[in-house]
């Protein structure tokens, strides 16, 4: 998987579901049917999106609905073909695709287990 790939970010809400149960679960599930080679599932601290509510982890303003970050290398392919799928899922939120250079793509050599 080494060369020219996309990098797709989905940027979406905590709370959000999806027959449900959280959405950013949903989507990594859906990738991994997919056959997409990973996804990672970042949740963040701090951040505000089109509603321009603020978003924080503050223990004194705790937030029920924190930003979280989906990321993905694939091919353009892959990842034009999951986008009307994605979609639907996502009632709000917002999706990035950019291009990435991949250098090292390999399994890990002794899986711990």
């Amino acid at each position: 998987m080494t060369g020219e790939r996309t990098l797709m970010r989905i940027h979406i809400g905590e709370r959000d579901k999806h027959e449900g149960k959280p959405l950013y679960e949903a989507i990594v599930h859906l990738l991994r049917q997919r056959g997409f080679a990973g996804a990672t599932v970042f949740r963040g601290i701090m951040g505000f999106g089109a509603s321009a509510g603020i978003h924080t982890e503050k223990v004194l303003r705790l937030s029920l609905d924190l930003p979280i970050v989906i990321e993905s290398v694939e091919t353009e392919e892959k990842i034009q073909a999951i986008l009307p799928e994605l979609d639907r899922m996502i009632g709000g939120g917002l999706i990035t695709l950019e291009r990435a250079r991949v250098i090292i793509y390999r399994p890990e050599r002794n899986p711990r287990r």
